[in-house]
């Protein structure tokens, strides 16, 4: 019989999408679609927002730290899955694996404090007008986004270091298409039901408590509106919420029905599906729906790039001078 450190998985194989065994190439040239544009999307929104100073508000600052962290959020995940796509073994080593599931869920968790952080200051701004300006300054901005990083890159911890110390002795196909908590559990040759109570303890009060704070923030934003005399003014302020609040339901809805429950795992295919809606799609949709649905960032991508034809037109007139 083999001992426990003989028999230790000291990788894990990725099985991701086994129903489409014949579509990898495809799948690959889908993805890496998706990723570009998220990156591009994200990079421009954010360059965007930091260099105009007619978006340096508050609202926009929380969307240019939204957009950076979708940057760093998409990339602990697509590229590995792009990889996987075009390699016949799909592996990753254990170390490899906790780090993808710490840096996926501490970024995710952010993402979760970042959207409350945000439903906050359209609370402000609705409801406390007179206020605003002198609570949310921009040292309150930078502070809120430093607790929210702060708390997002601490939370997991506690999983991950209950996860290392589990073993792992067979079989070692994770079936998903990342690393998570859930299919990681799955493997582990040992009683879990501890992990998968402290993984609901801590996600129960990290997406349901920041889903409710918001909730109640958008409840108090609407009565607010419905007060508002006019058509054209009601209409003005719900469109500066209709981005975020769309975001939120997009989110929030995937990830409640993927990590706040007491079950290691659902159906294989439930579990993938919900995978790509809040770590593919969401974070793909958010340049559109960010960029599409405001007409301030429109028109300050626009007058970014009669700037940059104006200094490019300059170069070239400067070289000509130089040149004769």
């Amino acid at each position: 019989m083999k001992s426990f450190n003989q028999t230790r998985v000291t990788e894990f194989i990725i099985t991701g999408f086994p129903n489409l065994q014949g579509n990898h190439t495809l799948l690959f040239i889908l993805l890496l679609f998706i990723y570009l544009f998220t990156i591009f999307g994200n990079v421009l929104i954010f360059t965007v927002i930091r260099s105009d100073p007619q978006l340096h508000t508050p609202m926009y600052f929380f969307i240019s730290v939204l957009s950076f962290l979708e940057i760093w959020y998409t990339a602990t995940t697509i590229p590995k899955m792009l990889s996987n796509l075009l390699s016949g073994r799909k592996s990753i080593s254990f170390a490899g694996c906790l780090l993808q599931i710490y840096f996926f869920h501490s970024l995710g968790a952010t993402e979760c404090y970042l959207l409350t952080a945000m439903a906050y200051d359209r609370y402000l701004a609705i409801c406390n007008p007179l206020h605003y300006p002198t609570i949310m300054t921009a040292r309150m901005c930078v502070h809120l986004a430093a607790v929210c990083w702060i708390c997002g890159l601490l939370g997991p911890i506690a999983e991950i270091v209950l996860v290392s110390k589990l073993p792992f002795c067979g079989p070692n196909k994770i079936q998903h298409i990342f690393c998570d908590f859930p299919p990681l559990l799955s493997l582990a040759c040992t009683d879990t039901s501890v992990n998968v109570l402290v993984d609901f303890i801590i996600n129960a009060c990290k997406i349901l408590v920041t889903f409710l704070l918001i909730l109640i923030s958008y409840l108090r934003i609407i009565r607010a509106i419905l007060k508002i005399r006019t058509a054209t003014s009601r209409k003005k302020a719900f469109s500066t919420c209709a981005a975020h609040l769309t975001v939120v339901l997009i989110f929030f809805g995937s990830i409640l029905f993927m990590y706040v429950r007491l079950t290691k795992s659902y159906s294989l295919d439930y579990d993938r599906a919900l995978a790509v809606v809040y770590a593919i799609l969401t974070p793909f949709l958010n340049p559109i729906i960010y960029s599409l649905r405001n007409k301030e960032i429109k028109v300050a991508v626009k007058r970014m790039l009669r700037r940059q034809k104006i200094f490019t037109r300059e170069e070239g007139e400067q070289s000509g001078i130089i040149a004769t």
